[in-house]
């Protein structure tokens, strides 16, 4: 099969069997309302939009509780922030509607959204403090490093389980791995397992502010913290060698030059050059400009996370969908997700702004679909536009693709 394995094989089977031990206790576990009922509780966020400025002056107060040092906070270990929680589609029609979509699957999107809200809430779990029910961090979602799928369909009527765990610290970031399952025949199977990346930043999200260090116990959790540090590495890398900083490798110019002679129109006769500018098209191919669709989101209140601003799981439904639209309008049929790599949250996304939202089909291999969907906000009084998140999407199509080229350096 063509899509990737869950990397899930050890940690639910060897440390989730750890992490449950604290947990094991109760009986019924939270959905994902009460998730989001916790996350207002421990910010002391306001559910009337009226009131939200208010709610954010009461947040002031709470910076006498920052950590001066990292050394200052208790170490945590992982089964303290693992969490279980229940999205109850099969045992609970009524809330399957908000999770259906036309090929009686569920939207990937609200899937989305739901790991968004849960990473948020493992991360308070981890840097709690036993004697304050309000929490002084501001915590919110700096990137999703990587979600992989391992099954093509999710039920719109049977249960689903999130799983999940901080398994990484720095000075002021989290890495969460989460895992989705659902059952069927009475048993809890892999779907999905990601890693996001968490910030904390003081109660006015102003700066950065220590978290609780992590301890692994084992050497299952010793192995998983050492790939949350590689991780990290891997992103300093990826940044630094970005192309607006560095010049292609041997390789990528290569690759480049290859692209440009492919799409040279070399039949003009009588002018005795071959322009730079004369290209064509490769059969079964489309222009990569030719690839694109846009959309466009007015940022309402109804859509604002504790901290009043967009919530990131909303961006990523939003981006999803519209990736999911170009890939499906580019192939021709109905894609399917594979994997989520590289969102990079940029900047907060303010209720009333105007997101910008377009999507680029990049990449194409038999019936993969590469897509980016890049957002901005447009500020109506200066004019302005500004780069909130980039997201990256893997598709697989029904059937084999034409090859998506590019014609500019760019």
């Amino acid at each position: 099969s063509a899509y990737r394995l869950c990397t899930m094989r050890k940690l639910p089977s060897v440390l989730a069997r750890t992490l449950t031990s604290g947990t094991s206790g109760s009986s019924v576990l939270p959905d994902m309302s009460e998730v989001r009922n916790r996350l207002r509780d421990i910010v002391g966020a306001s559910t009337n939009w009226r009131d939200h400025v208010q709610a954010m002056q009461e947040r002031k107060a709470l910076h006498t509780l920052l950590a001066k040092r990292q050394e200052d906070l208790p170490p945590r270990r992982m089964k303290d922030s693992y969490l279980e929680v229940i999205l109850p589609l099969g045992s609970q029609p009524e809330i399957r509607e908000k999770y259906l979509n036309v090929h009686n699957s569920v939207r990937f999107g609200r899937i989305l959204e739901d790991l968004d809200s849960l990473g948020v809430l493992i991360c308070y779990t981890h840097t709690k403090q036993e004697t304050q029910p309000r929490s002084p961090l501001s915590i919110v979602t700096a990137l999703v490093d990587k979600i992989n799928l391992c099954k093509k369909i999710i039920y719109p009527d049977c249960d689903i389980k999130f799983t999940g765990n901080v398994s990484w610290v720095g000075r002021t970031s989290m890495e969460v791995k989460m895992h989705m399952l659902q059952l069927h025949d009475g048993d809890y199977s892999p779907v999905l397992d990601a890693t996001f990346v968490m910030v904390a930043r003081d109660p006015e999200n102003k700066r950065p502010a220590f978290v609780n260090p992590l301890v692994p116990e084992t050497p299952e959790e010793e192995e998983i913290f050492k790939q949350g540090e590689l991780n990290k590495m891997k992103r300093i890398d990826f940044s630094t060698a970005s192309l607006l900083k560095m010049a292609p490798t041997a390789e990528e110019r290569n690759i480049v030059h290859e692209i440009f002679l492919n799409t040279l129109d070399t039949r003009q006769e009588g002018e005795g050059t071959v322009s730079f500018r004369s290209r064509k098209l490769p059969p079964n191919s489309v222009w990569m400009e030719d690839a694109k669709l846009k959309g466009l989101q007015i940022c309402h209140p109804q859509e604002r996370n504790i901290f009043n601003r967009i919530f990131g799981g909303f961006l990523m439904r939003k981006a999803f969908e519209l990736g999911w639209a170009t890939a499906c309008s580019y192939g021709c049929s109905r894609p399917f997700i594979v994997s989520v790599d590289d969102i990079m949250f940029q900047r907060p996304v303010e209720v009333g702004s105007l997101l910008l939202l377009s999507g680029q089909v990049c990449y194409t291999e038999k019936n993969y679909i590469q897509v980016r969907v890049h957002s901005e906000v447009y500020d109506a009084d200066t004019r302005e536009h500004q780069t909130t998140n980039i997201f990256h999407f893997t598709f697989i199509s029904e059937n084999e693709v034409p090859l998506i080229v590019p014609k500019t350096y760019g």
